[in-house]
């Protein structure tokens, strides 16, 4: 599959020191690439639109994914990051674009830190919250926390009758020769 945008080329992602964690590093780029794609989709006026009266506005969502990324980084992760009161892009209020770049500058940032870290390292046990979690769980409820998100600013696309970006196959707007969604009975019984 081939996506129109690509926001952290494959170039750009270094080779994890233990093969076995190349998938944390190529997970963690590919999630940035389909956060990136979806945000780039939002109409720059709209970034104040909620899906509902108590759902967040889309501008409330990217500061809050910024914000909380950095949080699952450097409290429960363990990384250096930035300090939480330079995270977010200047401008009154910040345009779209704006919050899609320091999004981007601060994933590809934490790349490095990624690549390097070993097995001791991902499975070393971390305060989460209220509880004691191996690292790689913490990572993995971090992309788990951001599919949310970005599955939030897709739905805020679709009320807006904007075309949905692929993230992790066809949508009902963009498709391809070769797409092969699982929509049916047949289509899952394959294999």
């Amino acid at each position: 599959m081939d996506y129109p945008h690509i926001y952290i080329p494959e170039s750009e992602v270094p080779q994890a020191s233990i093969a076995i964690f190349d998938h944390v590093v190529e997970t963690y780029v590919s999630e940035t690439n389909k956060v990136a794609a979806i945000w780039a989709a939002v109409p720059v006026d709209r970034l104040d639109f909620r899906a509902h009266a108590r759902s967040s506005s889309i501008r409330q969502i990217f500061v809050h994914q910024i914000l909380s990324e950095r949080r699952f980084f450097a409290e429960f992760i363990g990384f250096h990051e930035p300090a939480a009161e330079y995270l977010l892009p200047s401008g009154d209020p910040p345009g779209r674009d704006d919050y899609l770049k320091r999004y981007v500058t601060l994933a590809r940032s934490r790349l490095p830190a990624l690549a390097a870290a070993d097995e001791e390292f991902w499975l070393g046990r971390v305060p989460f919250f209220d509880s004691l979690r191996q690292r790689i769980w913490v990572f993995w409820r971090r992309v788990l926390h951001t599919a949310h998100h970005r599955t939030q600013v897709a739905d805020c696309l679709r009320l807006l009758d904007v075309a949905v970006p692929p993230t992790y196959g066809p949508t009902a707007d963009v498709t391809w020769s070769g797409a092969d969604p699982t929509n049916t009975v047949d289509a899952a019984g394959r294999g």
